[in-house]
Protein backbone atom coordinates (compact mmCIF):
# COMPACT_ATOMS: atom_id res chain seq x y z
CA UNK A 1 0.00 0.00 0.00
CA UNK A 2 1.34 3.48 -1.29
CA UNK A 3 1.82 6.30 1.70
CA UNK A 4 -1.83 7.95 0.14
CA UNK A 5 -4.04 8.70 3.06
CA UNK A 6 -7.36 7.61 2.83
CA UNK A 7 -8.88 9.98 4.62
CA UNK A 8 -9.41 13.69 3.33
CA UNK A 9 -7.93 16.46 5.56
CA UNK A 10 -9.39 18.69 7.03
CA UNK A 11 -12.41 16.36 8.59
CA UNK A 12 -13.67 15.80 12.09
CA UNK A 13 -12.18 12.17 13.40
CA UNK A 14 -13.39 10.52 16.22
CA UNK A 15 -10.68 8.61 18.64
CA UNK A 16 -11.98 6.44 21.22
CA UNK A 17 -10.08 5.89 24.41
CA UNK A 18 -9.84 4.47 27.44
CA UNK A 19 -8.78 4.09 31.15
CA UNK A 20 -9.53 2.56 34.56
CA UNK A 21 -12.79 4.06 35.89
CA UNK A 22 -10.31 4.29 39.47
CA UNK A 23 -7.99 6.64 38.01
CA UNK A 24 -9.15 10.27 39.05
CA UNK A 25 -8.46 12.71 36.53
CA UNK A 26 -8.46 10.52 33.91
CA UNK A 27 -10.08 12.48 31.61
CA UNK A 28 -8.78 16.24 32.17
CA UNK A 29 -5.89 13.92 31.52
CA UNK A 30 -6.79 13.10 27.97
CA UNK A 31 -8.58 16.72 27.50
CA UNK A 32 -4.68 18.04 28.02
CA UNK A 33 -3.38 15.60 25.14
CA UNK A 34 -5.87 16.24 23.14
CA UNK A 35 -6.12 20.07 23.30
CA UNK A 36 -2.21 19.66 23.10
CA UNK A 37 -2.64 18.22 19.48
CA UNK A 38 -5.83 20.21 18.39
CA UNK A 39 -6.18 23.69 19.88
CA UNK A 40 -9.67 24.02 18.38
CA UNK A 41 -11.26 20.78 20.86
CA UNK A 42 -14.24 21.83 22.67
CA UNK A 43 -14.18 19.90 25.77
CA UNK A 44 -18.27 19.78 25.91
CA UNK A 45 -17.84 17.41 23.05
CA UNK A 46 -16.08 15.24 24.59
CA UNK A 47 -18.46 11.99 24.99
CA UNK A 48 -17.60 9.63 28.74
CA UNK A 49 -19.23 5.94 29.15
CA UNK A 50 -18.50 3.76 31.95
CA UNK A 51 -18.34 -0.50 31.10
CA UNK A 52 -20.94 -2.38 31.93
CA UNK A 53 -19.13 -3.52 35.29
CA UNK A 54 -17.77 -0.21 35.78
CA UNK A 55 -13.89 -1.29 35.61
CA UNK A 56 -13.07 1.21 32.91
CA UNK A 57 -14.19 4.51 31.22
CA UNK A 58 -14.15 5.53 27.27
CA UNK A 59 -13.86 8.89 26.21
CA UNK A 60 -14.66 9.87 22.78
CA UNK A 61 -13.38 13.03 21.35
CA UNK A 62 -14.18 14.06 18.18
CA UNK A 63 -10.53 15.58 16.75
CA UNK A 64 -10.55 18.19 13.99
CA UNK A 65 -7.59 16.21 11.92
CA UNK A 66 -5.66 18.30 9.71
CA UNK A 67 -3.20 15.87 8.41
CA UNK A 68 -1.86 12.17 9.08
CA UNK A 69 1.15 13.40 11.22
CA UNK A 70 -1.30 15.49 13.55
CA UNK A 71 -3.11 11.71 14.05
CA UNK A 72 -0.21 9.74 14.73
CA UNK A 73 1.39 12.31 17.05
CA UNK A 74 -2.07 12.32 18.93
CA UNK A 75 -2.09 8.46 18.54
CA UNK A 76 1.39 8.09 19.93
CA UNK A 77 1.22 10.10 22.84
CA UNK A 78 -2.22 8.75 23.82
CA UNK A 79 -0.81 5.12 23.61
CA UNK A 80 2.26 6.06 25.96
CA UNK A 81 0.22 7.82 28.46
CA UNK A 82 0.14 5.88 31.27
CA UNK A 83 -3.56 5.99 32.33
CA UNK A 84 -4.55 4.65 28.91
CA UNK A 85 -5.46 1.15 28.27
CA UNK A 86 -6.40 1.45 24.93
CA UNK A 87 -6.70 3.37 22.02
CA UNK A 88 -9.03 3.08 19.28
Amino acid sequence: MSGESLIEYPCAFPIKIMGRSENAGFADAILGVVLAHDPSFEASGMEMRASREGKYISLTCTVNATSREQLDSLYRELCDHPLVVMVL
